[in-house]
């Protein structure tokens, strides 16, 4: 497999770029072998200086490949595999030690999002070992559906588990989703809470869709409930990512959904925080 070894080409002023075809040449046996053995991963791209997707300052990789089909994902050319750069092991190893210092006096630490990155979960763990043995605070964006393919000790090299939970009744779910159930990603929390994991809880306030009083106050008091959950983030819904949508040619049900007004949102929050979250 080739190695693309450019900085420019993983590095991207923001996530929001449209990236697809990076990696159209490695072929689908090579893609599989990668898979299962972690030494190569599929990354969409890459940000530095994020200061949203944990504490402190954060180096963000944002890996290629989603199991899920959210109707308001704002990235959806990270749901194919094909679209991310083929990266080896020790390549972000070089990576994440060129950020280590810097991120250190930051108090920030490197983010693994996606996609989904736990759909490449060989992966994702031998990326989180290196930066643990580099001393960097380590945090995952998850939607939560394959969490049972990191073991118990592979979960205590993520300091910071950033739960993105899309409903908690099934039906929604499913609606949200694309069809995925959402019982593994209970299964996951539970198991977060039951290790003593530090987990926030992310739920994202799209009109119409998961605004709808009930759901939100059951999210809300499972997320308090787990006792774990030191905060939960309610992020108002945005038009960032329509333009990819209609670059690649998919149909964006949520295009004429406007943002959540300030009201909207803050009444979002004061559920999360009346369940007993420190709700933002």
């Amino acid at each position: 497999m080739q190695q693309r070894n450019t900085l420019t080409l993983l590095e991207a002023a923001s996530p929001f770029e449209l990236r697809v075809d990076q990696g159209k040449d490695v072929s689908e046996a090579q893609m599989r072998a990668a898979l299962k053995s972690g030494d190569v991963g599929f990354l969409h791209s890459f940000t530095t200086g994020s200061a949203v997707d944990g504490p402190g300052i954060r180096l963000v990789a944002w890996t290629a490949s989603c199991n899920f089909r959210c109707q308001y994902c704002h990235n959806p050319d990270t749901w194919t595999l094909s679209n991310g750069i083929p990266v080896t092991i020790p390549r972000a190893m070089t990576e994440l030690r060129k950020y280590a210092e810097g991120l250190k006096r930051m108090k920030g630490g490197f983010t693994l999002s996606g996609g989904e990155p736990l759909m490449q979960a060989r992966f994702a763990a031998k990326l989180f070992a290196i930066a643990k043995a580099l001393r960097i605070h380590t945090a995952i964006e998850t939607n939560g559906y394959y969490g049972d393919r990191l073991s118990d000790a592979e979960l205590r090299d993520i300091d910071l588990v950033i739960l993105d939970m899309k409903a908690i009744s099934p039906d929604r779910h499913k609606i949200v989703t694309g069809g995925r159930d959402v019982e593994p990603v209970i299964e996951f929390a539970l198991r977060l809470a039951e290790l003593g994991r530090p987990m926030w809880l992310r739920y994202v306030l799209v009109p119409d869709l998961t605004d709808d009083l009930e759901e939100m106050t059951r999210v809300a008091n499972f997320g308090a409930d787990l006792g774990n959950v030191e905060r939960a983030e309610i992020l108002p819904f945005h038009q960032m990512g329509k333009y990819k949508w209609e670059k690649l040619g998919l149909d964006y049900q949520q295009a004429d959904t406007p943002t959540p007004s300030v009201q909207e949102l803050t009444n979002a929050i004061w559920i999360f925080r009346n369940a007993g979250l420190d709700a933002q």
